[in-house]
């Protein structure tokens, strides 16, 4: 009896072996092909930033090309549903963002590693004349629903975040979506849109040559990237913050072998002197958390904006 047991127990152990050692062996080898990764939103945005100057440290490391790959369209859902159905072997990636997920489509991915969560900056186009929260916020109540504001689309982060603005401040403006937040920028310079709240890496540049004007920051705390604005709360509009994050993510089936060494390499160009130079400048802050973290906060994130979603009755992903 005794026997049957213990080679029973050796034919489990030599079962594991055969499933493990697979596994390891496909990460050790990865990557061994180029490996995109899709953008869902347009050139010129925060998410396009952030892929490409990872991207392009991740070639070298990899020496084999990273593709960033835009797909723009539903609020970043058409590049998200590309991802999602895409083989789940680590050489289909997302830079992801709030847009691009909710409830429905969320568990089709797994967490890598988050990549940024910083503020977004407040920008007016400088011929409205408004220099502050508070002149903003004035405005606003004495003109309802003249002010208008683009975003990267209907659910994003850069719509999300103004319309609680505009609930904690008590007042109207115009919601006008885009693709993706590079387009917004166009309109915003053009003097078709009032204001955007935007990645900081998409309009600092204008800031800089004073093209836009930049009132605030959505954090709760002053961005180390940008410690000159203030925040919303401090600038006018107490109680309020909110920040927007992009962070990469894998078809959900992806070995776990796999999703662990992406966010090994990625955590560590996150950790490079020149990737947090290039980021910063950009008014990025770079992330670093594991996958069972990453996917703690996009939880959280996802609550939290769901709420606003439901009660406002907005419809995402259309």
């Amino acid at each position: 009896m005794k026997c049957a047991i213990d080679t029973a127990r050796r034919a489990a152990a030599l079962l594991a072996w055969a499933v493990v050692l697979p596994t390891q062996a496909q990460a050790q080898a990865f990557p061994s092909r180029p490996v995109t990764i899709v953008v869902p939103f347009p050139p010129g945005g925060g998410a396009d930033t952030l892929a490409r100057i990872l991207g392009a440290h991740l070639t070298k490391v990899w020496k084999t090309q990273v593709i960033v790959d835009n797909r723009p369209g539903a609020s970043g859902h058409i590049g998200a549903n590309f991802v999602a159905r895409a083989p789940a072997d680590g050489y289909t990636l997302m830079m992801s963002s709030t847009a691009s997920l909710d409830k429905k489509n969320v568990g089709q991915f797994a967490p890598i590693s988050l990549v940024s969560a910083s503020a977004y900056v407040v920008v007016v186009n400088p011929r409205l004349g408004i220099n502050s929260i508070k002149e903003l916020v004035a405005r606003a109540k004495a003109e309802p629903g003249k002010l208008n504001f683009g975003s990267s689309g209907v659910g994003a982060a850069s719509h999300l975040s103004v319309e609680l603005f505009k609930e904690v401040a008590g007042i109207e403006m115009m919601h006008v979506p885009y693709k993706g937040t590079g387009q917004a920028v166009t309109d915003l310079l053009g003097g078709t849109l009032s204001l955007m709240f935007a990645p900081a890496q998409t309009v600092m540049g204008y800031v800089d040559t004073g093209r836009l004007k930049a009132l605030a920051v959505t954090s709760a705390e002053r961005s180390k990237a940008l410690p000159g604005l203030p925040t919303v709360a401090e600038a006018g509009v107490p109680g309020y913050a909110a920040v927007g994050w992009f962070g990469l993510l894998a078809p959900a089936g992806t070995p776990a072998a796999v999703i662990d060494k992406l966010n090994k390499d990625v955590n560590a160009a996150l950790r490079e002197p020149e990737i947090v130079k290039q980021m910063m400048e950009h008014g990025a802050e770079p992330s670093l958390t594991t996958p069972a973290e990453f996917g703690t906060f996009i939880r959280a994130e996802l609550e939290q904006w769901t709420r606003l979603i439901d009660k406002l009755g907005i419809v995402v992903g259309g």
